[in-house]
């Protein structure tokens, strides 16, 4: 998309004010679109932080008219609610709960005035490595991604009628789940996309099942092991792709993107 990488909300009083002019970046790490395991913002404050920069006249209409808002969900409500022991005839109303603030986000972001908006779909939550070790690295977990099958279903009515209150239809879905899919699925037939002999595994693991990528033992210790080449894996630990594993996904995106600039 040719567009500079925005600057990090908390370095916005640090950096010069011609470099705020590339956009801002308000995501914490392990948030989502409710409270979860980190004390970081959610979603609605994130917005409350954006909201207050246009209040400051720090982005003015005209910024706003001319620019896209990236809305991502990551997943981490649905591990929040595994991790406080959610029941299973809980999870519809609650992946409901999720989108339809989600969907109330959306909205808000379009009426401060942003013309275009893109959100993420889930990605299949139940091919991360996290849930994949216990085939090997070799198969998905059906149940999870049946859960990600749904959330993105209600997202795609949520902007369906988004798209229909607003004339002139601003929003977009950025489909993750089929663009990792298709990467995972990829056997190296198109010329110029990229291939995994095994998408599942990742790069960085520990060395059991007590540590993961990055652990230290108490004698400060690697409890973990890289692979020879991470350019070959598509995974680099438990749920973050590689450098490499976002450059294929991006690439099976490239047709959305274009919607975007365009």
């Amino acid at each position: 998309m040719r567009v500079k990488t925005p600057v990090a909300y908390k370095w916005r009083k640090v950096v010069e004010l011609r470099h705020l002019k590339h956009g801002m970046n308000f995501a914490h790490g392990g948030t989502g679109v409710f409270d979860t395991l980190v004390s970081d913002p959610n979603m609605t404050a994130q917005i409350n932080s954006f909201q207050w920069l246009i209040n400051d006249s720090v982005y003015t209409p005209r910024d706003l008219q001319s620019s896209v808002a990236l809305v991502t969900v990551a997943g981490n409500d649905y591990s929040f609610y595994i991790y406080r022991n959610g029941s299973a005839e809980g999870w519809q109303p609650f992946i409901t709960s999720v989108v339809n603030q989600l969907y109330v986000n959306l909205k808000r972001i379009h009426d401060l005035g942003v013309k275009k908006i893109a959100v993420t779909a889930l990605e299949p939550l139940g091919c991360l490595p996290r849930s994949t070790a216990v085939t090997s690295f070799r198969q998905c977990n059906g149940t999870q991604n049946s859960f990600v099958g749904l959330h993105n279903l209600l997202l795609q009515q949520a902007v369906a009628k988004l798209n229909n209150e607003n004339k002139d239809a601003p929003f977009l879905i950025l489909d993750l789940y089929d663009s990792f899919m298709t990467v995972f699925k990829n056997k190296g037939n198109q010329p110029g996309s990229i291939k995994f002999e095994n998408p599942l595994k990742p790069c960085c693991v520990g060395t059991s099942a007590e540590y993961s990528c990055g652990s230290v033992d108490e004698n400060g210790a690697k409890m973990y092991s890289i692979c020879e080449d991470p350019q070959s894996a598509f995974f680099w630990d438990n749920v973050h792709p590689t450098q490499q594993g976002w450059e294929a996904v991006n690439s099976a995106l490239e047709a959305t993107f274009h919607q975007l600039v365009y």
